[in-house]
């Protein structure tokens, strides 16, 4: 049995003992039913991991933490999937995905398709879902760092910051009726990318034209149109395999 992972987002130093999170006490004691003396890995998402043996007194959880090791399970490259809100529930398997295949942040757009629109109080605690998700991918996968979840943008305000930001990342627009490949588009040396992916429904008329004007690449994926939760994801892996990350 793997040794179980748990985000500690609290200052972690080797050789101390600390108190455990109630929330990931609770999880690790009532849930995965742990012993005492149990071992576990912590990390806090700065690099690295400690191990740690699971102390338990009365309903507290605290670990004896050891000291750190510096393992990573990062990609060679960076990638930012920037992806068109889908309907449903459909962003947590994007999302937990997206965590396993590597990508460093995700960007969800309010496209002016998207059918799920979210504000105030439902989009503050759709976000804390999302991150939960990520944190849990990440647990589950190895990461010791958790993707970054940007809150919503519209696209145009989304290309706005992309430009003030002068980012030397690529940015790639995937659309099925582009003449590009992924193989073509991407530039011999490039480490780092963005993978703008609609939603049901594609991009609107007006975003197209809005990429257009912020000269993004269109790149089309194989001659099969692909679901919105499934082309943004596929799209990492084509990513990783072209460019040999790991």
């Amino acid at each position: 049995m793997a040794t179980p992972r748990f985000f500690c987002p609290a200052a972690l130093a080797a050789n101390a003992t600390i108190e455990l999170p109630p929330e990931l006490a609770h999880h690790a004691i009532r849930v995965l039913r742990l012993k005492p003396d149990s071992d576990i890995i912590l990390f806090n998402g700065q690099g690295g991991q400690y191990p740690a043996r699971l102390l338990i007194e009365g309903k507290n959880g605290l670990a004896a933490v050891g000291e750190h090791d510096p393992a990573e399970a990062e990609l060679d490259g960076d990638i930012t999937l920037v992806q068109g809100i889908p309907a449903g529930d459909k962003m947590d398997w994007i999302v937990e995905k997206a965590v396993e295949l590597g990508a460093r942040r995700l960007v969800p757009i309010a496209a002016q398709r998207s059918v799920l629109q979210l504000t105030g109080e439902r989009l503050r605690k759709r976000m804390q879902h999302w991150r939960r998700i990520a944190q849990a991918a990440s647990e589950q996968s190895g990461r010791n760092r958790i993707m970054e979840i940007d809150d919503p943008l519209p696209l145009p305000d989304y290309l706005a910051q992309d430009a003030r930001q002068q980012s030397a990342a690529a940015t790639l627009f995937c659309h099925p009726g582009s003449p590009d490949t992924l193989a073509q588009a991407l530039a011999p040396g490039q480490d780092s990318l963005a993978l703008l992916v609609g939603p049901e429904g594609g991009w609107s008329k007006e975003e197209q034209a809005a990429v257009e004007r912020h000269g993004l690449t269109p790149v089309s994926f194989g001659k099969r149109v692909l679901r919105t939760e499934t082309a943004g994801l596929a799209l990492i892996a084509a990513v990783s395999a072209l460019r040999g990350w790991t």
